[in-house]
């Protein structure tokens, strides 16, 4: 470690983490630092004023935040609040998105309206939480969002050198150097805001390096040279950081289809799990957890083909529901799912791919698309509401205990089946529930497996011993250890603690 934390045992300070490009390693530095400071004795929180993502997470408070906060603060060691996310953007189209503010749904704004002025407004309210959170932590490591070189949407922004400006937060921009062109990146970035907006770019974060970090220093140097900003690390790239994400789909993709990296199988056989790829779905991590289990493959697939050699098939969240329904009818998956149901292969229906299975959804809220036919799969009628349920329920199923978290418009009407599952039902081998999070309590998620591995005819036995919170809190743990051992920490202290440096110079666009 380069330095540990002020002598004068309280920072009191913040930092904004931005990045070159959206997927750059915001998040996941963010939360490096986090878990590095957490482990120094520092109090600290995460944030990030506007968030866009259909990976979501329902604090204890019942309060929507972005997912990837909750990890943040789980980073962190502290309880996830709405404080930390106060603007959540759910995308519903190309065009319009549903804001959250605080936690709780205010309405759907297309893009053009939401910058035109509806973000403006916004700027006092995440100013007045992140300094409760400032008031509250000895150190808040801020998250920007995208690129603060998005210039035509300077006027407007909050997420990024608005609220740096507004706080008086130093940046460091963080690099993805793995896509390429990362000093370009770094230059053009810094080259493209204000002057008043360079004055914060304290210095830069390389991430995702692969081989000798000696043949990157004479460009480091040279940076430093054009700009007069030092470079505060090197991060290596890391196989493995399965933590919450926002809409990305990790590990290699072909169109839609991601193949998880699965350990070695616990027993003499390994479970084929499939996940339908539907438009607007959301949080997909719900399946990380069956991911995490040795002897268990994950794939996300899109073509009805490929759910014929599935021992599972899971349909996710999603935001659109009729218009996911619509989807799977169209590419077949829907008959394909029939004929699962009919043979007596597993499916598993989770919060919208719940709705998609029953026999009727009356949609005058998502879609507005009014009484639409379900798969019919599950003795089951769904009603949209305006208001949104937002909850942390606890239960039991398959003798086991279980907790998870919902976040749906529809209202489910249970009518049936041949077992309750949850707030949802089974009939046969499908399975169906609103409960977002399931599958990360241990014992239901190995009950739930043996069920589907009798079903399949799979040789299949679950470890006894995967524990998927103390695997998440490794991977928090390795992104701490990356900052800790890969950048200057002793800088970043500094910078959390003392604010901007004095005499930063501005760098005009097109200097050489």
């Amino acid at each position: 470690m380069n330095g540990g934390p002020g002598t004068s045992g309280k920072l009191g300070g913040g930092l904004l983490v931005a990045g070159t490009t959206s997927d750059a390693g915001k998040s996941v530095v963010t939360a490096g630092i986090c878990r590095w400071l957490v482990r120094q004795g520092v109090r600290v929180a995460p944030f990030k004023a506007q968030n866009m993502s259909l990976n979501s997470f329902v604090t204890r408070e019942g309060a929507e935040i972005g997912r990837a906060q909750a990890m943040q603060a789980a980073a962190a060691r502290v309880e996830p609040t709405a404080l930390m996310n106060p603007v959540l953007l759910k995308p519903g189209g190309d065009r319009t998105s549903q804001v959250v503010l605080l936690g709780k749904p205010v309405g759907e704004l297309s893009a053009r309206g939401y910058h035109a002025g509806r973000q403006e407004q916004l700027l006092g309210t995440v100013t007045d939480c992140l300094a409760e959170l400032r008031r509250t932590h000895d150190a808040v490591i801020c998250e920007g969002a995208g690129s603060p070189a998005e210039i035509n949407l300077r006027r407007t922004d909050i997420v990024n050198m608005g609220i740096a400006r507004a706080a008086r937060l130093p940046v460091v921009v963080v690099g993805d150097i793995d896509r390429g062109g990362v000093f370009a990146s770094f230059f053009g970035t810094t080259a493209l805001l204000s002057k008043e907006d360079q004055a914060l770019v304290a210095g830069y974060l390389v991430n995702k390096f692969r081989g000798d970090v000696t043949l990157l220093e004479p460009g480091l140097d040279m940076l430093r040279t054009l700009t007069g900003r030092p470079t505060l690390g090197v991060l290596p790239y890391r196989h493995g950081l399965g933590i919450d994400e926002e809409d990305g789909l990790r590990v290699s993709l072909r169109g839609a289809v991601r193949e998880s990296v699965v350990a070695p199988p616990h027993g003499a056989d390994v479970l084929r799990v499939a996940v339908c790829a539907v438009p607007l779905m959301s949080n997909f991590t719900d399946v990380d957890a069956l991911a995490a289990e040795p002897g268990v493959v994950v794939r996300f697939v899109d073509r009805a083909e490929e759910l014929a050699d599935a021992d599972l098939v899971v349909l996710p969240g999603t935001r659109g529901t009729v218009r996911a329904l619509t989807w799977l009818r169209e590419r077949g998956l829907a008959d394909a799912l029939a004929r699962r149901a009919a043979e007596g292969r597993p499916v598993l229906g989770i919060c919208g791919g719940f709705q998609i299975l029953g026999e009727h959804i009356d949609d005058e809220v998502e879609s507005k698309a009014g009484a639409v036919a379900g798969l019919g799969l599950l003795p089951v009628r769904v009603r949209f509401a305006a208001g949104k349920t937002l909850a942390r329920p606890v239960g039991e199923a398959l003798g086991e205990p279980v907790e998870g978290y919902e976040i749906h418009h529809g209202v489910a009407e249970v009518t049936g089946g041949d077992e309750e599952f949850l707030d949802g039902c089974r009939v046969g081998s499908v399975w169906g529930t609103h409960w977002h999070g399931s599958l990360e309590s241990d014992g239901f998620r190995r009950a739930f497996l043996r069920r589907v591995a009798a079903d399949a005819g799979r040789a299949f036995v679950p470890a006894p011993d995967t524990r998927f919170g103390t695997l998440r809190e490794e991977q928090l743990d390795l992104l701490g250890d990356l900052v800790e051992e890969h950048a200057d920490t002793a800088a970043l202290l500094r910078l959390i603690e003392e604010g901007v440096p004095e005499g930063l110079p501005f760098v005009p666009p097109g200097a050489p």
